[in-house]
Formats: C-alpha cells, sequence, structure tokens
C-alpha cells in the first residue's frame, strides 16, 4: 500500500534513514529541507524550515500521514529548545489543521518522561501536550538512546573505546534502539489500520528486559569496535565541570552542556514496559551487538573512526 507522507528532520540522522525505508516501500514523500537536496524519485523537497508557514501548508497538502522527527537536541538555552521543539511542532499541528490532514506520527524522546531535569525534557514534554491537545489522530514514539551508521551523538563513545578508556555517567541504566528499527515503527504506524495505536505514547528499545547497565553498554561498544576498554562511572560534578569547559573552548557548538550533564545523570533511562508497542504490531529486529558492530564498520567507512 503506497501512502503519501509527509516529513519533518529527513535530512538528520533518524530521518534519513526513515525516509530511505519509505521509498523503498514504494511511498511518496515530500520532506521539507532548508538546504537544497538532490533529487529523487517519488521524493519532492520543500524548501523550507518548520517556523516557515507558507512552507509547511506546502509540505503536508494532499498527504495521508505526517511523520514529525525534526526537534533540536543541543541549545544554548530553555528558549533555543522550546522553539525547536514545541513551537516547532505546534506550527505542524496548525499546518495540519488548515489542510484537514488528520494523521501525525510525531517523534519525542524519553527525556520527555522527565521534564523536571532538562529544558530538552521540558521542551519535548510541551510538544507532546500540543499533539495531545490538537484534536488529531496521533500516535506519540519516545525513543531512548538511538544508534546506528551515521550517527554522531554516539561517536564520541565509540572512539574512546578505541583508545580503550570509556568515561561513562554515575551508576544507572538505559535503553538504546538502532536507528533502522525505529525507522521501521514509524512506517509500520503509518500504514496501520488497526486505529487502536492512536493517541498512544509509545516507549520503544531493543528488547533487552531491563535495558542496559552504563558499564555493560560501554563492554558492548568495546567489543564492537574490538578493543578491551576500561569503564569508569563519570561523578555528576565531574561532568558539570567538563560541560562548562566545553562551553568555554566550543561556544554554542559544545558537544557537552549542563543541560546534557542533567541527563545524563539520570539513573533510569530505561522504557516502561506498559508502554511499549503491542508485540503484534512491531517487535525489534536488530540485536544491540550486532548493531553496534554494524555502526563500527560504517564509522570506519565514513573515516570518523580508525
Amino acid at each position: 500500500m503506497s501512502l503519501r507522507i509527509a516529513m519533518t528532520g529527513a535530512t538528520g540522522f533518524v530521518g534519513a534513514e526513515t525516509l530511505h525505508q519509505a521509498l523503498a516501500a514504494g511511498h511518496h514523500v515530500s520532506a521539507i529541507t532548508r538546504r537544497a537536496q538532490p533529487p529523487r524519485a517519488h521524493l519532492k523537497w520543500v524548501p523550507g524550515a518548520l517556523e516557515d508557514r507558507a512552507a509547511l501548508n506546502t509540505l503536508v497538502r494532499d498527504a495521508d500521514v505526517v511523520i514529525h522527527i525534526a526537534g533540536v537536541v543541543n541549545a544554548p538555552d530553555r528558549e533555543g529548545f522550546e522553539t525547536g521543539n514545541a513551537r516547532g511542532t505546534m506550527a505542524v499541528v496548525d499546518a495540519m489543521r488548515h489542510r484537514g490532514v488528520k494523521r501525525l506520527i510525531h517523534v519525542s524522546s524519553l527525556s520527555a518522561r522527565e521534564p523536571e531535569l532538562s529544558d530538552y525534557g521540558w521542551s519535548k514534554e510541551l510538544a507532546e501536550r500540543h499533539v495531545k491537545a490538537s484534536g488529531l489522530d496521533w500516535t506519540i514514539i519516545r525513543p531512548p538512546a538511538i544508534y546506528g551508521p551515521g550517527d554522531r551523538e554516539m561517536l564520541e563513545l565509540f572512539r574512546m573505546a578505541r583508545r580503550g578508556i570509556m568515561l561513562m555517567p554515575p551508576g544507572g541504566r538505559l535503553s538504546v534502539i538502532e536507528v533502522g528499527d525505529l525507522a521501521r515503527l514509524f512506517l509500520t504506524l503509518a500504514v496501520e489500520k488497526d486505529m487502536k495505536s492512536l493517541t498512544h505514547v509509545y516507549e520503544v528499545d531493543d528488547g533487552t528486559p531491563g535495558g542496559w547497565d552504563h558499564m555493560d553498554f560501554a563492554q558492548a561498544i568495546g567489543r564492537a569496535v574490538g578493543r578491551p576498554v576500561r569503564t569508569f562511572a563519570t561523578p555528576a560534578w565531574l561532568l558539570g565541570m567538563g560541560a562548562r569547559l566545553d562551553r568555554l573552548v566550543r561556544g554554542r557548538n559544545a558537544r557537552l552542556t549542563p543541560d546534557r550533564v542533567s541527563y545524563f545523570c539520570h539513573p533510569d533511562w530505561v522504557v516502561t514496559k506498559r508502554r511499549q508497542p503491542p508485540k503484534k504490531l512491531w517487535v525489534p529486529r536488530v540485536p544491540t551487538e550486532e548493531g553496534l558492530k554494524a555502526t563500527a564498520e560504517a564509522y570506519r567507512a565514513k573515516g570518523w573512526l580508525r
């Protein structure tokens, strides 16, 4: 069954994989972009951004479903997160209402479960509230940490593993998911005819019961790069110092920020079992050990990892 899919965030890590799978499945896609992109069959690039009302109206026109992936993962302050995540989502909702498009798959974050911990989580939870109040036929997906070929957020962990030493957050557990599995869920929901999937907030992962201990996950990355690693739990105060130093050195381009430190130091980023999708709808297929190895190989192919 071929759908007309409107997509935001198609040029990013998760969006690019979702776009690839959508086109491979025979869907017709309209995707918004700030920069010129090469043409592809069954793909219409719409120039613009989330703050461009006319571009969003063009994007969602005649769509069967909108997959809203775009968002901000790093910003200098709360206003930056609110603009990129909450206001951007509201703009998509407004465009859908204007065009009479009802079906929305909204990509949130597990951080929305703890909005008081970080500005990022606060903005994602606020975006969820906009979606829930929209009157649309919505499904919200809360991914945990996402990894896979092309991802730069976890790249530094792989680089540390190659050096044989990994600095991890204080004791805790996390869930993870491979990007291809996540994209497959979006498209499964897009074609799903059973309306029981509507108005659900799903938390999804790789299927590891109870998630991963931070140190066990570090060791798995070490195996992926073919190197035994020594792991160290980094105290929150030391991570905070690192964040201030990173901001001093890299300014607005800092990767470790105080906001991220608050997020990293939370001990429980494991998905809630009762919020997982029904197994008849979707189950993960990529074992994390295999997925991490494939990610390391992709990093090497791009020259990102030696």
